[in-house]
């Protein structure tokens, strides 16, 4: 072995199970808390055009998390793969899955931008738009679909980062792109005068420029894996297939959530634009506050996966239960202010005393909710990252759709607004007992005697 492979094997491996999810979590929360602040301040800025400017940024959210789905179900694939390869010390084969990963993941995004473009007034209305938000969806998203194969391929290349432990180097270009989205955002916009068509230059923009960034890290050999495309063209359809099966559960989640999203607007859609716009502003704070608690369970995935492979397995036990821990320690501190200031918060993005009325309430009620959301969350990543895909992705099916679709759809017919509102939080309290359930039943299979290592 070279003395890289031994360093990162060690690191892995032999650090103090606090101290290395600390470690590999740092750069994952602040990528997260980073952009979610451009989340939320692009949400702000956008919103000083008009409600139905804000409407179709909550509109367009649902669209770019379908993105999203394919790029995290390549990167969340190979590299939980690839984690595990590492810890066998098998570097070729954790090659080989990151190549195809990533290129798999730019050819997704390049159908993407392909099927957009030619179905964009159809996808317009159909991620549920009104005829007055339509217009301002139709700009900002030629703008993402432009994006697509980059925001795609750097998702991809941010997990693989991840899941070699090396998230620091994914933080510095997804907080690249990041930062100069909100420096770019009030200058095209308002200064240059291109309204919401500026907000979708600035967020293309930076994706490019995050993407280069992180491609940057794999050519300058800054990574254990590399990125290289005649691995990924002779890989063979076992190793594609393997990535799409074990990503399959990120795909579902996202791909659920764009569903439900889409599903959300259009239920929202009938009470006008305000409805739109508060629901959107939530969904947007709730994810900015449980970015932390989120980046958490990333720090948590590599140990699990790269200790898994290496037959580590008290390490797995020790991490679980860490991770839980801290991320309920921190979702009870930002849960606490979301409730107490939820209607100061949603008027720092809209002061429409309609979108402050609908956005109060179901920010209060989903805070609640989240509250009970570090259980689920970290016992998917648990199921994701040591390869076992049914449960990780009935644990998704669960949680984004198979409850949440037919509570939305129930509540809506039988207390309009009001069952919109509950349709989330509901969803997640009822989820909590079976993933409870499934963590009880892994960590029993899980061998007690950990393998000697090499």
């Amino acid at each position: 072995m070279q003395k890289k492979e031994i360093s990162q094997y060690e690191k892995m491996t032999n650090t103090p199970i606090p101290q290395l999810i600390l470690t590999l979590s740092v750069p994952s929360v602040i990528s997260m808390l980073v952009n979610n602040v451009y989340n939320l301040v692009d949400t702000a800025f956008v919103g000083r055009l008009g409600t139905s400017a804000s409407g179709a940024v909550g509109v367009v959210f649902g669209f770019m998390a379908i993105i999203q789905a394919f790029g995290f179900m390549f990167g969340q694939g190979c590299g939980s793969i690839l984690s595990r390869a590492l810890g066998k010390q098998d570097k070729e084969s954790a090659s080989v899955h990151a190549s195809a990963g990533f290129y798999g993941a730019m050819l997704c995004g390049i159908l993407i931008m392909a099927v957009g473009f030619m179905w964009l007034d159809d996808i317009v209305m159909m991620l549920g738009s009104t005829e007055t938000i339509a217009p301002f969806a139709k700009t900002y998203i030629s703008y993402i679909l432009a994006a697509a194969p980059f925001m795609c391929s750097s998702l991809a290349m941010n997990n693989i980062l991840r899941y070699e432990g090396k998230a620091a180097l994914g933080m510095v270009g997804l907080m690249t792109g990041a930062v100069l989205n909100m420096i770019a955002d009030p200058i095209l916009m308002f200064r240059m005068g291109m309204g919401i068509a500026g907000a979708g230059l600035a967020t293309a923009v930076s994706q490019v420029v995050s993407w280069g960034i992180l491609l940057f890290m794999f050519l300058a050999g800054k990574t254990e894996t590399g990125l290289s495309l005649p691995k990924a063209l002779h890989a063979g359809i076992s190793v594609f297939e393997n990535i799409m099966t074990t990503g399959f559960p990120s795909l579902l989640r996202q791909g659920l959530n764009s569903f439900t999203t889409v599903l959300l607007n259009s239920q929202c859609a009938v009470y006008g634009d305000a409805a739109v716009a508060g629901m959107s502003i939530v969904s947007r704070i709730i994810f900015f506050a449980f970015s932390a608690a989120l980046g958490i369970g990333q720090g948590f995935q590599p140990v699990s996966a790269f200790n898994y492979g290496a037959g580590q397995y008290s390490r797995i036990r020790k991490g679980f239960r860490f991770t839980m821990l801290v991320a309920e320690g921190i979702i009870i501190a930002a849960c606490t202010v979301l409730i107490v200031f939820s209607g100061n918060l949603i008027a720092l993005f809209r002061e429409d005393p309609e979108v402050i009325a609908v956005g109060t309430r179901a920010l209060q009620l989903q805070a609640l909710a989240t509250l009970l959301l570090p259980i689920s969350m970290t016992t998917e990543m648990l199921f994701q990252s040591t390869g076992k895909r049914l449960g990780a992705s009935l644990l998704s099916v669960l949680r984004s759709g198979l409850l949440f679709i037919p509570f939305l759809l129930i509540l809506s017919y039988f207390r309009g607004l009001s069952g919109i509102q509950e349709a989330q939080p509901l969803s997640q309290v009822l989820a909590l007992p079976v993933a409870i359930l499934f963590a009880m039943s892994f960590f029993r299979k899980l061998p007690r005697d950990d393998k000697t290592k090499i």
